[in-house]
């Protein structure tokens, strides 16, 4: 166990016996192409059935990849739970759990497991998988191509690809917020609160360390920071079904307007502006346009998973 401290944030580490033998943990550092992110909150419920389907999913791949748990700060099993599944099911793919002392919010949830990802490609997936882990490649392709440093799934693109709908009431307050959001930040995107985000780290790495925002509108702020730093960002159409039991109530999302004012007025203060021009100089580099594969592991169409294998590589 370490404890990890950077700016605002502040973790236990703690690695699973799959990462503590140091030769294989040498080994899968050197090789891993996916970081794959799972923030939670009093999720022990349903958190072993997403992490044996995750498991199920990445050690059907063809790349190495780690999973990292964090435990915001929950009051429930949650550590336990994901500790008991990286025994059962964890297979050849690495994994840890990170611990929250208190709870502070899913953005920071999100920035601590981006931090300690230690793969090129990072992507955080809801502990609900409300988007199924079959549309990783839609995400995750395009970035190890060399085509955007920063690509996040959209219900609001194509809204056929939605199985579940969320309650009436909440659907229209997310339009709402989304149009209050594009006025206020200037962002042409039309669903920026879908937890399915990836990230080329190597350039994303300024902006997830200069997070502020911990709760409903750290997406914002992610999106917005890297838009500011011109770096190449692609909404993308992905299946999503609503799943009973979110964490997501009224009053979040009007903490999330509050929010909005945050940002800005942190924008004016210039409070962003070092990670902008950091994020900017790393982009304009030919390795950050060069495509992450390795030779003869090109990514896949990320045509929709109907059309393709249960295997499909990321």
């Amino acid at each position: 166990m370490r404890r990890v401290t950077g700016d605002e944030i502040d973790f236990v580490l703690i690695l699973s016996p799959v990462t503590c033998h140091p030769s294989l943990f040498q080994g899968v550092f050197m090789s891993l192409n996916l970081s794959l992110v799972i923030p939670a909150y009093n999720e022990s419920a349903r958190l072993g059935r997403t992490l044996q389907t995750a498991f199920e999913y990445l050690n059907a791949q063809t790349s190495e990849s780690e999973i990292i748990v964090v435990d915001d700060g929950s009051t429930d099993e949650t550590a336990q739970v994901a500790a008991e599944s990286f025994e059962n099911f964890s297979g050849r793919v690495s994994s840890h759990v990170i611990r929250v002392p208190v709870n502070r919010g899913k953005g920071h949830a999100v920035r601590a497991g981006l931090l300690a990802a230690r793969a090129p490609v990072a992507l955080f997936s809801d502990a609900d998988l409300s988007t199924p882990l079959m549309e990783t490649p839609k995400l995750v392709a395009p970035i190890r191509a060399g085509e955007y440093d920063l690509v996040f799934g959209s219900r609001a693109l194509d809204r056929r690809l939605i199985g579940t709908h969320q309650p009436w009431r909440r659907e229209q307050s997310g339009r709402v917020f989304n149009l209050v959001m594009r006025l206020a930040t200037g962002l042409p995107f039309w669903d920026t609160q879908c937890g399915f985000k990836a990230f080329r780290m190597d350039v994303c790495r300024p902006l997830v360390e200069a997070g502020k925002i911990d709760r409903f509108g750290f997406d914002v702020e992610l999106l917005y920071v890297a838009h500011l730093a011109g770096l190449r960002l692609h909404e993308r159409a992905v299946r999503w079904n609503d799943v009973a039991g979110s964490k997501v109530s009224f009053m979040n999302g009007l903490h999330g307007f509050l929010e909005l004012r945050e940002l800005r007025r942190e924008a004016r203060r210039g409070s962003y502006d070092r990670a902008v021009e950091a994020a900017r100089a790393l982009a304009d580099t030919p390795q950050a346009r060069a495509p992450i594969f390795n030779a003869g592991d090109a990514p896949e169409s990320d045509v929709s998973p109907e059309l393709a294998g249960a295997a499909r590589r990321i």
